[in-house]
C-alpha cells in the first residue's frame, strides 16, 4: 500500500529503510497508463491549468479506455470540473498535451476547437431549447444528415431513452428525469467518440438521482459509447462507474475500478474521502500488530512485511469493519460520543481511551445510548489499508507504541 499521493515527494516511495518510528506503506501499480494504453480514446498527458496565481490542475495524466464510463470524484474545487473543460476544448490547457483517438486536439502549438472535436457535452441544466419539441431538441446536432437520416436517428435514440412517446412534448412538460434523457440523447445524435457529463444528476431530487443513475449507465452501454462523469457524490461515482479517478489539488490521487479504490485506498486523502474513515494508532512488532482494541496477525494488513517491524501505523477501518459491545468500564476500549440514525443502521462514533475516534455500524435495531462503555472489535473479512502517522503536531492521539516501547 504506497503511503502517498502519486505526485508526493518521491523520497517516500523510492523504496528507501523506514525510520524506526514511522513507516512507508508499499507502492502499488497505477490503474492507468495513458502513454502506453492501446485501449485509450481520450488522453490527457501531463495538462496544467493555471488561473492568474491559481493552479487549478496540475501536470495531471489520465486516459479514458473504449466503452468506458469514467468518473472524476473529488470534492468541490479539486480541478475535475477544469479538467472536463480541457477534454471539451472549452479551456486550453497551459501545458502538457489533450489527445483524442490518438490525435492530438491541444498542445503548446496547436488547438482543436470544442466544435471541431468529436466530444458530446451534457451540462448540468441540461441546455434543452425551451421552444423546441423533445424531437427537434434531439434533431439539433444532427446538421449533416438528411430529413429522412434525421428522422431515423431521432427515431432510435427516442426509444433508446424511452421518450418515443413524448416526441412532440416541450420541455417543460417533462419531468427532470425526462428532461436529463432527452439531454443525453441530444448529445448522442451525432454519434460522439466520447461523451463528457458534468455534474449530470445534481439538479435531480435524491428519489430521482438513485433512479436516473442506473438509467444512464443503461443508455451510455446500450449506446456503445465512452464517457466521462464529474462529480462529488462518492455513492454515484461508485455505483454508475467502470472506474473513478479521485482528483485532489489539481492532481489525481488515485484511479482503477470503484471496489479497488473504496477496499485499498492509496493515499489517506483517498481513505478519508471514501466512506466514514477512521484510523487506528498502530504498533508493528515481529508476529503481531498492537491496537488500541487489541492485537491484529500482520497479515490482516494488506503489503505489511517484516521490514516494517519496529514502526508506527494507522490502520483504515471504516464502519462496517467494527462492532461495539457495552461492557463494563473495567472492560472497556472507550465510550460512545455520538449516534447517527440512517434508517437500515445505527453508526455510533466511538472514542478510545487513547483518542483515537471510529464509527462502528449496527443494525437499526441495536441501539445503544451515547456516553456507554463500550469494547470494540474488529469484524472485517478483508485486509486494511494502513498508512505513516500524521505529521507530528496534526493529531491528539496517544500511539500505541509508546506503552508498547514501555514495557
Amino acid at each position: 500500500m504506497r503511503s502517498e499521493s502519486t505526485h508526493d515527494d518521491p523520497e517516500t516511495m523510492d523504496g528507501t529503510e523506514p525510520e524506526s518510528t514511522s513507516a512507508t506503506a508499499p507502492r502499488r501499480e497505477s490503474d492507468d497508463h495513458p502513454d502506453t494504453d492501446p485501449e485509450a480514446v481520450l488522453e490527457l498527458d501531463d495538462v496544467v491549468k493555471e488561473y492568474a496565481a491559481e493552479t487549478a490542475v496540475d501536470s495531471l495524466s489520465l486516459s479514458v479506455r473504449e466503452g468506458e464510463l469514467l468518473t472524476l470524484l473529488g470534492p468541490s474545487g479539486c480541478g475535475k470540473t477544469t479538467t472536463l473543460r480541457m477534454m471539451a476544448g472549452l479551456d486550453r490547457p497551459d501545458a502538457g498535451e489533450v489527445r483524442l483517438g490518438g490525435e492530438v486536439v491541444a498542445d503548446e502549438t496547436r488547438y482543436v476547437k470544442p466544435e471541431n472535436r468529436d466530444v458530446g457535452l451534457v451540462f448540468q441544466d441540461f441546455a434543452l431549447f425551451p421552444h423546441l419539441t423533445v424531437a427537434e431538441n434531439v434533431a439539433f446536432g444532427l446538421t449533416d444528415a438528411d430529413e429522412r437520416e434525421t428522422e431515423r436517428r431521432v427515431d432510435e435514440l427516442l426509444e433508446l431513452v424511452d421518450l418515443a412517446g413524448h416526441r412532440d412534448a416541450t420541455p417543460d412538460e417533462l419531468s427532470g428525469g425526462q428532461q436529463q434523457r432527452v439531454a443525453l440523447a441530444r448529445s448522442l445524435a451525432p454519434e460522439p467518440d466520447i461523451l463528457l457529463l458534468d455534474e449530470p444528476f445534481s439538479n435531480l431530487d435524491v428519489r430521482l438521482r438513485v433512479e436516473m443513475r442506473e438509467e444512464v449507465r443503461r443508455i451510455l452501454k446500450e449506446a456503445g459509447v465512452s464517457a466521462v462523469s464529474v462529480t462529488h457524490d462518492q455513492e454515484e461515482a461508485l455505483s454508475i462507474s467502470d472506474r473513478v479517478a479521485v482528483m485532489n489539488d489539481g492532481q489525481v490521487e488515485q484511479v482503477g475500478k470503484p471496489e479497488s479504490v473504496f477496499e485499498h485506498p492509496e493515499s489517506r486523502f483517498v481513505a478519508s474521502f471514501l466512506g466514514q474513515a477512521g484510523f487506528l494508532s498502530a504498533w508493528h512488532e515481529e508476529g503481531t500488530v498492537v491496537t488500541p482494541i487489541g492485537n491484529f496477525a500482520p497479515q490482516r494488513l494488506n503489503g505489511l512485511t517484516t521490514e516494517y517491524a519496529g514502526t508506527d501505523l494507522d490502520v483504515l477501518v471504516r464502519p462496517d469493519d467494527l462492532r461495539a459491545t457495552v461492557v463494563d468500564e473495567s472492560e472497556a476500549d472507550g465510550h460512545i460520543i455520538h449516534r447517527q440514525y440512517t434508517g437500515p443502521s445505527f453508526v455510533y462514533r466511538v472514542e478510545l481511551h487513547n483518542g483515537d475516534v471510529v464509527h462502528c455500524q449496527h443494525n437499526h435495531v441495536e441501539e445503544l445510548d451515547i456516553g456507554k462503555p463500550v469494547r470494540v472489535e474488529l469484524d472485517a473479512d478483508h485486509t486494511l489499508a494502513w498508512y505513516p502517522p500524521e505529521e507530528e503536531g496534526e493529531s491528539i492521539t496517544e500511539r500505541v507504541s509508546e506503552t508498547a516501547r514501555s514495557r
